[in-house]
């Protein structure tokens, strides 16, 4: 017998990218949880990667080989984070993972950089009933964020992309692609300035 749409928990509708109330018990509780883990995962300044990878494992959805998160690092519950093999963000990233985020294999993060996946009703009335709603942020392979970026609920970032250092990404960016500005637009190509 399935459940009626109104017998479903408030875990139930955030997971499913639909209105939810967000300071319910399960999903406070589940806050707690994650809070005490970045408290410990902060800490960890000078444990190895691999010691780091432990904890990374212990909490997210999934966590390739060779990742690497510097702390501080915050989120907001960490089951919703899919990290792919080789992952780097520097410090001071932070993830509202309200729904699924998932970051492709080798893919580098400024320090500074928000991935926000929560989101808030248009209507001022379910504003005012404290109800949010989530849209699931993917960022391929291979992608460098610069620092201080922003990337907004229900964005796709393409493999081998390019985020410009404080930019806020408002809307997809295709593969190959280089979006730079407040808000991103995309550049035609990419300017090579490596040595």
């Amino acid at each position: 017998m399935t459940r009626s749409l109104d017998e479903r928990s408030q875990k139930q509708r955030m997971l499913a990218g639909e209105l939810y109330i967000a300071d319910d018990p399960e999903l406070a509780a589940d806050n707690r949880r994650i809070s005490a883990w970045m408290d410990r995962y902060n800490a960890t300044q000078t444990l190895s990667q691999p010691e780091r990878q432990a904890l990374l494992e212990a909490m997210f959805a999934r966590v390739g080989a060779g990742c690497n998160i510097r702390p501080p690092f915050h989120c907001d519950y960490g089951y919703n984070i899919s990290l792919g093999r080789g992952v780097f963000m520097n410090h001071n990233c932070c993830i509202l993972d309200v729904v699924q985020v998932s970051i492709g294999d080798l893919t580098q993060i400024g320090p500074g950089v928000q991935i926000l996946t929560a989101d808030h009703p248009r209507n001022p009335a379910q504003r005012r009933q404290m109800l949010e709603f989530g849209r699931p942020v993917t960022i391929g392979a291979n992608v460098w964020i610069g620092g201080g970026a922003i990337l907004l609920p229900g964005v796709t970032v393409g493999d081998d992309a390019i985020i410009g250092a404080g930019s806020v990404v408002t809307r997809d960016v295709p593969a190959g692609g280089v979006a730079v500005g407040n808000p991103a637009r995309l550049r035609d190509a990419p300017g090579e300035r490596s040595p």
